[in-house]
């Protein structure tokens, strides 16, 4: 499981004494827990489809921090940014192309855009990006 690494490349961040692992770990790892406590209030387990939205969540946040940055023109802090989000993207899903996409859609019976996007929720959560179906999709 994804959230088990997470916690392994915390403490091996630790032992490092990596401050920018560490710094991105630890917001990571508290956005899960409080996403694990809310799920087990509603009886469910936390899965792999959960942190792979904090951490695309996250990764989203970290770049418009790095983006602001820029515009400040304060470089160090970019550099930290840059490291923190190729931390992060190491622990991603590897997303799924247009093409594989395209495959996927062709395999339906029903090509509607409501049962194509429940078809990609139910099951690739996490593993492509809803815009990416859609944009797909119309072009078909």
């Amino acid at each position: 499981m994804i959230y088990d690494e997470l916690k392994r490349a915390n403490v091996e961040a630790l032992k490092q004494r990596d401050a920018n692992a560490r710094a991105v770990l630890s917001v990571v790892l508290n956005k899960i827990k409080l996403c694990e406590i809310e799920k087990r209030a509603q009886g469910a387990e936390l899965t792999d489809a959960d942190v792979t939205t904090i951490l695309q969540k996250s990764l989203k946040e970290l770049a418009e921090e790095k983006e602001a940055f820029e515009k400040a023109g304060r470089e160090a802090s970019v550099a930290e940014l840059n490291a923190q989000i190729s931390f992060v993207e190491k622990y991603l899903p590897k997303m799924m192309s247009a093409d594989e996409i395209r495959a996927e859609i062709n395999k339906l019976d029903d090509k509607s855009v409501p049962s194509v996007m429940k078809h990609f929720k139910a099951n690739f959560a996490g593993k492509c990006d809803m815009r990416e179906v859609q944009a797909v999709l119309k072009n078909m």
